[in-house]
């Protein structure tokens, strides 16, 4: 019964929704990286709810680092970070404890556990883990803007109510990790809150798209078959129960159309067009093999 994802770099999550504290130990970190606390404070804010659409549970999400870090820099050994529960009402589920929620993991839980997991707001199984999420990756976002890895998300369509798509990708991203309610035009954004509140009112909710551009990712990242950079996203992604579909680049609509149009997956001759010309290094018989690029280890943060 694992909680626990990657490999170079590991994340392992505890805690419960109605616990003491959540947290989550970040393992594999190079020694060196910078911790920015106030970083990791303004994405912990960006998680919590604002206005009539979000959670009426209201965290202050603040967080304590116990291990791992000295003097402002990571030493290489697990980083461990706790925030404590503060805003639980464990009273509230007493009524419900041997009824399973519709679109909860309730069922699910107590299958796993036999009975024996915490029940209260979700148990481990609560939206309130990813806090721990969100304080561990603001560290690993600092260490990949070190190494000039940018990334930015935004809300692509959400009630009916489509953003504009990515333009200038950099400037884009920029502008992306400023705001609280992630959309590139302010318009649709007021838009799309609208039909939140107004489904809310109904008693009901919306669901949405997301997203994402990547830039400064160097090639030759990832294996070549099981943990393909797409293979080990997707099983990240997929750990958040809301997410029901992952694609990369147009994937979903390149199936209705033929493949030139799309990834150039035709014949070589027509698609050579396409190519990326490549030099490949000369090496007699005696040359030891290179690395490939799918072979070599950078830890993150490493010189």
């Amino acid at each position: 019964m694992k909680n626990t994802f990657g490999n170079s770099i590991s994340i392992t999550l505890f805690g419960e929704s109605h616990g003491a504290q959540i947290g989550a130990v970040l393992d594999g970190l190079a020694p060196g990286v910078g911790i920015d606390e106030e970083f990791i404070r303004a994405q912990l804010d960006k998680r919590r709810p604002v206005g009539k659409i979000g959670t009426a549970r209201h965290e202050a999400d603040t967080y304590q680092i116990v291990s791992g870090v000295f003097e402002g820099k990571t030493t290489g050994t697990p980083l461990t970070i706790l925030i404590p529960n503060t805003a639980q009402h464990s009273k509230d589920y007493a009524a419900t404890r041997s009824l399973a929620r519709p679109g909860h993991a309730d069922y699910t839980a107590y299958a796993k556990y036999h009975g024996y997991e915490d029940y209260r707001g979700g148990g481990h199984f609560s939206g309130r883990i990813t806090a721990a999420l969100v304080a561990a990756g603001a560290i690993v976002i600092s260490a990949l803007r070190d190494k000039g890895i940018e990334i930015g998300t935004h809300i692509r369509s959400c009630g009916g109510v489509a953003d504009i798509d990515f333009g200038d990708v950099k400037t884009d991203i920029a502008k992306l990790n400023t705001l609280d309610f992630a959309v590139l035009d302010s318009d649709k954004g007021d838009e799309m809150k609208a039909q939140i509140e107004a489904a809310a009112k109904d008693g009901d909710s919306v669901g949405g798209v997301l997203e994402t551009a990547v830039i400064g990712m160097p090639a030759g990242v990832g294996e070549p078959w099981f943990d393909t950079v797409e293979g080990v996203l997707s099983h990240a992604l997929f750990s958040v129960p809301a997410v029901k579909g992952v694609e990369f680049g147009d994937a979903f609509a390149m199936v209705n159309g033929r493949d030139l149009q799309g990834a150039g997956y035709g014949r070589f001759h027509q698609r050579r067009k396409f190519c990326i010309k490549i030099k490949r290094p000369s090496r007699s018989r005696c040359d030891p093999p290179r690395e490939s690029g799918s072979g070599q280890r950078d830890r993150l943060g490493a010189g």
